[in-house]
Formats: structure tokens, sequence, C-alpha cells
């Protein structure tokens, strides 16, 4: 049975879903008539794939999982690169009903072995290269029944390619509800083990439909190009559901997104909009700095960053290079997709944004009263688009998620023009003489620095047990650390924020800690900053 797209019903950004609803009829299946189907789905180094092409090789896997035994709520562990075929192994599972649960190819195999078995998975789709590693931990896994081998040179376990050119390119979605599991994603796990966060079929309807139509008006001739990796929430948001959802094209590699391979892949594929850290828009710009000539953007409408905030700074520099604003935004793997965005023409330095059509936000004190604007509190979200919960986790599912309400995390506040200011994870922030301090505005400020390519600031236990800001700091290139300098970054913190802020340790690094995607892991500067564990 083909199941219909649902009804295109204005809601503030989003559809009213048939009860039966199964996402792939959004982002695949209304692509595929006789004029849509030609056009182009995505673009690789070698390659560029059609919708018709996607949907064929999609049915393949999908019917290959099948035959397998495979179906509906089954979890499937993904362990691919960027590529087509993690695409089609993402919807094909999808499609049958199945749970596809992408992982962090980078992570360790004892990682692995965690995702297999807390989600019951009993397949693995994994990358040739990478089946020596998982093989490894194998043993520890009792429920894995079927591992699928991408480029398999090996004889063990199934050749993906082999067996999925064997298969029927013909498959109706599954009957699927619009509240059955979709997909999840596992979080990093900085604060203990990694939570399997669970998306139904509806969420990412709103999601999309709320983000591409009200911050980039994306059209079907837009090309994405996403930094970060489709195993992340950031990746799969922009570079599998935007511009699968509006007909568009994605520009995808399994290269390490080094700063000269970005220039180059914006360069060679034109994208019209570049998704990005400001960790990576900060290394590009450090890669160009004795470059007299700019790269060719000239095809980028858009530069749109998240997961971490982006100083004004940075910012500045980036237009002041490449003429193109920067737009910031707050999101989740909670949440769904970035929820709060500055607009294009609007964007107001060091801002994520103003909050985005179809969600509600407070911020709340510690006792849980609600704060005015201006004062820095607990952000709470609630939309359509909230996961159901963390698989598995009932005590953390609990916390989070209150009464339609999710306890993000962050700590916020919200200006007279409702723009917000983000002050990092409520873990982070620092209380200075009782006063809360955000180390991403003392980082900001040691960034506007000309020798300093990159900051991070925690809290420190002077000798009287109390804490303080320290900052650890990376250098531009032929830049020296040394006294003179620590007392400069000092002063300007000091002439440029209340006194109290500034860092009263300064410890420099040949580089910072971060995860696969980017973010500075201030968890791990914590604790070498107070080896007691003391925080």
């Amino acid at each position: 049975m083909t199941i219909p797209p649902p009804p295109l019903k204005p809601w503030e950004g989003g559809f009213e879903l048939h009860e039966t609803f199964n996402m792939v009829s959004l982002l695949l299946e209304r692509h595929l008539g006789p004029e849509r189907g030609r056009s182009v789905a995505i673009i690789t180094p070698r390659e560029k794939i059609t919708y018709g092409r996607l949907g064929r090789l999609t049915n393949r896997v999908g019917n290959l999982l099948l035959e397998l035994g495979l179906g509906p709520g089954e979890r499937i562990i993904l362990l691919l690169h960027d590529s087509p075929w993690f695409v089609a192994a993402f919807l094909g599972a999808m499609k049958i009903g199945a749970v596809p649960v992408p992982c962090n190819v980078m992570a360790t195999p004892r990682d692995w072995a965690y995702f297999i078995n807390d989600s019951r998975a009993k397949a693995v789709i994994v990358e040739d290269e990478l089946q020596p590693k998982l093989a490894q931990v194998l043993p520890q896994c009792p429920l894995l029944s079927r591992i699928l081998i991408k480029d398999s040179t090996r004889p063990e376990g199934l050749d993906l390619q082999e067996r999925a050119a064997r298969a029927s390119d013909r498959l109706d979605p599954a009957p699927t509800r619009a509240q059955d599991h979709s997909y999840w994603l596992y979080t990093s796990g900085t604060t203990g083990q990694p939570k399997g966060v669970i998306h139904l079929h509806r969420d990412l309807v709103y999601a999309v439909e709320t983000w591409g139509r009200h911050v980039v008006d994306f059209q079907p001739h837009d090309r994405v190009y996403c930094v970060s990796r489709l195993f992340f929430s950031y990746g799969l948001n922009n570079g599998l559901y935007l511009p699968l959802y509006f007909g568009g094209q994605v520009i995808l590699s399994p290269e390490r997104p080094l700063p000269e391979t970005v220039v180059r892949i914006v360069e060679t594929n034109s994208p019209t909009l570049l998704f990005s850290v400001p960790t990576s828009y900060g290394q590009i710009l450090n890669h160009l700095e004795d470059s007299p000539t700019n790269p060719d953007f000239s095809s980028l409408r858009a530069c749109v960053s998240a997961g971490e905030a982006l100083p004004a700074s940075l910012s500045r520099r980036w237009k002041d290079r490449f003429g193109l604003e920067i737009l910031d935004g707050l999101g989740s793997s909670e949440v769904g997709f970035i929820y709060i965005c500055n607009l294009p023409g609007k964007a107001k330095p060091n801002s994520s944004g103003v909050l985005l059509p179809g969600y509600e936000a407070r911020l709340l004190d510690d006792d849980g009263r609600e704060l005015p604007r201006g004062e820095v509190g607990h952000l709470w979200v609630r939309s359509p688009t909230l996961a159901a919960g963390y698989w598995n986790k009932p005590e953390q599912t609990k916390a989070a998620f209150v009464g339609g309400w999710m306890r993000t995390g962050d700590r916020c506040c919200q200006d007279e023009d409702g723009f917000f200011f983000y002050f990092g994870r409520s873990d982070d922030a620092l209380k200075v003489s009782g006063i809360w301090v955000s180390p991403l505005e003392v980082e900001a400020v040691l960034l506007e620095h000309p020798d300093v390519a990159e900051a991070a600031v925690v809290g420190h236990r002077d000798r009287m047990g109390l804490v303080k800001p320290k900052a650890f700091v990376t250098l531009m290139p032929g830049r020296e650390p040394g006294e003179k300098l620590t007392a400069e970054l000092q002063n300007l913190v000091k002439t440029r924020l209340a006194p109290y802020k500034y860092p009263r340790w300064i410890e420099y690094l040949a580089e910072l800690p971060k995860t696969a995607t980017g973010k500075i892991q201030r968890y791990k500067l914590r604790q070498d900053s107070n080896p007691s564990g003391a925080r």
C-alpha cells in the first residue's frame, strides 16, 4: 500500500498529518515522478545521483533488509561515511518501518558495543575499513545477528552492494504511524553514558518545514554543503532532511573537513547554503590569513552556524573577508532541529537569534520561576518536534521532559527585541563572587586579540577553594606565549567586561580538546584544571 503524502495545511510551519504516515513519503517518494525523478539529489566527488536513482537504491536496501528478516521496530546501526549508501540505508530502513541508528564512525569499538547492546540492534551496516574494529567487540554483542559490509573485501559478513543489486527496486513504504519510532541518535555522552534520543516519524516534518521556510526560504534549486557528518544531528538535519525534504541537492564527501578541503569543495561544487560550526569557520579564516586573495564563495547565499555560540568577532571577520553574514542558531538532538536562529539581514551580534514559529520557550530560575527579559535563566522549550524521550533511560527522560516541555540544560537570556543570548550549559556557567559568568563572553573578548586563534574558559579553584575563570588559549601561527601576552589578554577582558570576569590564569595549548563535530570539550579542561575532580 502506498502512503500518500500528508495534505498541505499550513500550521505555524507544519502539516496536519495522517495517522498512517512514513517520513520517507516526504523525503523521497514525492520526488520520484517523471520530472522530479530526473533531478539531482546527491553530489559526490565521483558522481551525481538523481532522485530516481536514489529511490531505486533505497528500495533495494529496504528489500534486502526485509529478506534478512528485519522489519518494523528493529534497530539497525549505521557505521557509514557520508555517501549515497548512507542515505539509502537510512531511508531504506525507515521505509520498511525499521529504526536507523547512525553512530559516530570515529568512536571506539567499546562505544560501538554500547550502542549496539543498548539499542538491542540486530543488524549493523558498516564500512569495510571499519569492520576489523567492529570485529573486536562482536563477541560482546549477543543480539547482533546480521552484518552488512559496504565495499566488502572480506569473507565474513554480507556484501551490501552485491546483495542489494539482487534485490527488487520496487518497495512501498510500511504503514507506520506518525507516532512510531523513526530514527534514533546517540548523544555525545560527555556527562555520562550516551543517551539514545528517540524521534518519531512526525517530528522532523514540523522542524524542517519551519526552519527551511522561515530562515532561508529553501528552494529546489538550492544546494547544501554541511561540514558536520550525517551521523551527527546537525549533519543529519541539514545534510539529509533539509535538502531531500525540499527536493534540493546535497554535496556529500567522506573526506575529513580540513579547512583546505572545505574551501575546495565549496569552490568545486558551488553550494548555495553552507552549514558549519564556529570552530570550522575560524579554521578557514586562519588558513587563509596569509592569502592575498579569497576563494570563490560567490555561489553562497547563506552561511549557517550552530553547535556552539558564534563570537561576534569571528562573525565580523567572516563578513569582512567574504561579504557574507553567518546566521547563528541554537538547536539540539532532542528538539530535532535549530529552533532559535538569526534571520538574514536581521542578525544581532553574539545572539543565537529569535524563536522560530511553532516553538515556545521560557526562561526559569533555579526554583522554577519565570524570569523577566534581560535575566539569565534555564531554557525550556515546547514544540511538536520534541523527541519522545531517551531509550532505556526512564529517570533521565523524566528529568528532561516535563509536562510537554523540555529542560534543555542551556542557560540563556532574552533581550527586549526578542533575541536570545546563550550563556553556556548549566554546568559550564561559572559563579564568581556569587555572580554568574558566561565562559562564552570571556572567550569572545579573548578572541578579539590578534594573537589568539581559539579560547576556552572554565572554572578553576583558587587556594581558598573559590571558583574563578581560567582561560586555555591557542595562538595564531608564529605567535609566542609569555607574561607580556598574558597581561595583555587579562587587561583586555578587564576593559571590555566587569573586572571580576577576567581570567586569573591563562594556559597556552597547541590545540584545544574537541568533539568530532568541532565543539570544545570544556569538561576535559575542567578535569585538567582541577585534578581532584572539584568543579
